[in-house]
């Protein structure tokens, strides 16, 4: 899995940053969690079925059953499970259920579990109202923002109402080189909702704008960290672009611009080929930005991200200035605090002057599990809190158990601390992820689930594999990773790779898979050799799909 697996550079003693399919960041010396157990005999040569659905290799094709026999994998532990969704039968199975690390293909379940309770139609709408006394075009009183968790509040909807995203999504963009920006306005959302107040009449606000944040409370044991309010996921994205000759200053493009973010950039341009290397600082609560570095001439631009560290300190000053676009004047200042104290207790009877309607919850989806989108993963746990009326962000796993028991999936097969899969507790069996799979299969949103999936060879995370083979556009998976580094042997643990979705075998059949590799490392420092065990894992997808049953 080609483009995700760029890691940055791992220095001696320091763990990799690693993210895109989940890439565990762990100092070196912490553990995953138990050790994956090497591989018994049963996994290197056939055996019939057994007690636990155990096949061995016997029956798979010969090309996978070399993939796992590789020197590099003597001391790693293999993990797979093929079923046929119509009758249950198992196609194969190799430890189905042992439990694996998942890394991203953990959001299979914490994704289904938004998708059944909210619904694929169901769609946030985050009302503003005013708050005060209206006498004509003056509002004397406040304007507030009532966030609902919308995802992307516009600012990747597209004109036909679909969530816009790339292959490797802008989040990554520390990580990874290639990250690149969708065209639409971050800004979209706060802009609509501006103009709706113009619309509705009111041009001048004798008070505050506030955001009222009260849906849930931010749990910082969800990394990324999830907001009731969030634009542009919670980032700013910094654009550097080479000048026109060695020695020249590099140019910066960034976005959103609002006050009071400054953004600037000391970046030089070196000559073609030389290194490019880019740092991002960050003060004053994160609203001082600054790029240091150089940028090779010719090559192509490199985007960086800062954090947001108030997001709604951040979506109240976005609003202000786009109701000052619109026509509206807002008498507050702009660089003052969130004033949540004026904040009513309820907005009974007060007039609603405008509100935000994102895209239907399926499209959020979409985006999450095409990108691996970890701050919408664990968003999702958050909102199942708020159905059960709680602003306890942990109070949606329950509603999560609930669901996986509905839906007969063995929720003890799995342990979960967040969305992302990102808990260095977090583990899966292949069975618990293939029965969520097959649970979607009975489902009149069969399709629907199927194409939120990367496809191989097509889009998200494993667009650039396998674009040659026979199995390019048949393989729908979530992928999965934790890698850390091993500085005792200059080199990387893979803690896992991991691959499950379903296999087009034609004729309308699509088989659940999981497959999966735990304890694996590379033979020396290099991130790209991650490549290697990446690629394996979507070969084994792709020959899963072009074989036929045993």
């Amino acid at each position: 899995m080609s483009r995700p697996f760029h890691l940055a550079p791992i220095r001696r003693g320091l763990a990799a940053a690693c993210a895109a399919l989940l890439f565990v960041a762990l100092a070196s010396g912490t553990a995953t969690g138990a050790d994956p157990t090497p591989t018994p005999s049963t996994a290197t040569s056939p055996a019939a079925p057994s007690a636990t659905g155990d096949t061995g290799l016997g029956g798979l094709d010969p090309r996978i059953t070399a993939i796992m026999r590789k020197p590099d994998y003597r001391n790693a532990q293999w993990g797979l499970l093929q079923t046929d969704p119509d009758d249950g039968r198992v196609v194969h199975s190799l430890f189905p259920e042992q439990f694996f690390i998942p890394g991203s293909t953990a959001k299979l379940l914490s994704v289904s579990g938004p998708w059944h309770t909210l619904g694929a139609d169901h769609r946030f709408v985050t009302p503003l109202y005013a708050v005060g006394e209206r006498d004509g075009a003056t509002l004397t009183g406040d304007l507030d923002l009532v966030a609902q968790g919308d995802l992307t509040m516009g600012g990747r909807t597209r004109p036909d109402g679909t969530v816009a995203y790339t292959d490797l999504d802008h989040t990554y963009a520390n990580d990874f080189p290639g990250a690149t920006l969708t065209p639409e306005n971050p800004l979209a959302g706060i802009d609509q909702l501006a103009r709706q107040v113009r619309d509705a009449g009111i041009t001048r606000v004798d008070g505050d704008v506030i955001v009222d944040s009260r849906l849930f409370l931010p749990d910082p044991e969800l990394v990324p960290t999830p907001t009731p309010l969030i634009i542009n996921d919670n980032l700013i994205d910094l654009m550097t672009t080479p000048g026109d000759r060695p020695g020249a200053a590099a140019r910066l493009n960034w976005r959103p611009k609002v006050a009071p973010y400054e953004v600037t950039s000391a970046v030089k341009t070196v000559a073609a080929g030389k290194p490019t290397a880019i740092t991002v600082t960050a003060t004053d609560g994160g609203t001082r930005i600054r790029l240091t570095g150089t940028i090779a001439a010719g090559s192509e631009p490199l985007l960086r991200t800062s954090p947001i560290g108030d997001p709604a300190g951040f979506g109240r000053v976005a609003l202000i200035e786009a109701l000052e676009r619109a026509g509206v004047h807002v008498t507050a200042d702009p660089s003052g605090a969130n004033p949540v104290r004026r904040l009513p207790s309820d907005y009974d009877g007060r007039p609603r002057v405008a509100a935000y309607t994102s895209p239907p919850y399926a499209q959020y989806a979409k985006l999450i599990l095409k990108v691996s989108h970890n701050l919408g993963a664990n968003l999702g746990i958050c909102l199942l809190a708020v159905t059960a009326k709680s602003d306890q962000c942990p109070a949606g796993f329950p509603v999560l158990a609930d669901f996986l028991d509905q839906a007969g999936v063995d929720r003890e097969q799995a342990q979960l601390m967040d969305g992302r899969g990102g808990n260095p507790a977090d583990r899966a069996t292949p069975q618990v992820l293939v029965q969520m799979l097959a649970y979607w299969q009975r489902t009149p949103d069969a399709r629907l689930f199927r194409e939120a999936l990367p496809i191989l060879g097509v889009d998200g995370l494993l667009a650039e594999n396998c674009r040659g083979c026979p199995a390019r556009g048949k393989v729908f998976a979530k992928t999965g990773a934790a890698v850390g580094g091993d500085a005792l042997n200059d080199r990387l643990a893979v803690g896992a790779i991991t691959i499950a979705g379903y296999l087009d075998k034609g004729g309308g059949r699509f088989d659940t898979f999981y497959a999966g590799v735990n304890g694996a490392s590379t033979p020396g420092a290099d991130p790209t050799e991650v490549l290697t065990i990446a690629n394996d894992l979507a070969m084994i997808a792709a020959y899963l799909q072009e074989s036929s049953a045993p």
